[in-house]
């Protein structure tokens, strides 16, 4: 059984400029597994940086409240609601809380650094 705490796992800053934890990736992990799962946080008033995937991702909303930008579309999201990104669409979430955003990222398959453009 693998079990990962989210206090084992090293914070770093991703290329996107959130705060980030690898909770679960099969190149990191000897799983069978066609995902990778994160934990992100947004601090209040910041934004992460456009970047695309050419995978798919789902962002689960744990706390604080956000506007999530995906291509041309906007929309509130707060804790509770899960985002699905399409691969290769632009996309940042905007911190817009009194309270850090968190949120959990789930990317298939798996993120690689090679499958990921950011938007400076």
């Amino acid at each position: 059984m693998l079990v990962r705490k989210l206090e084992n796992c090293p914070e770093f800053i991703a290329g996107d400029r959130t705060r980030l934890r690898e909770l679960l990736h099969p190149d990191k992990q000897p799983l069978s597994l066609g995902y990778s799962l994160a934990h992100a946080i947004v601090d209040i008033g910041q934004t992460s940086t456009p970047h695309a995937l050419k995978t798919s991702e789902v962002y689960y909303i744990l706390g604080g409240k956000g506007e999530m930008h995906i291509d041309e579309e906007v929309e509130k999201v707060e804790a509770g609601d899960a985002v699905y990104i399409p691969p290769e669409a632009k996309q940042y979430i905007h911190n817009c809380g009194d309270e850090p955003l968190v949120f959990i990222c789930i990317v298939d398959p798996a993120w690689r650094v090679e499958d990921e453009i950011v938007y400076e």
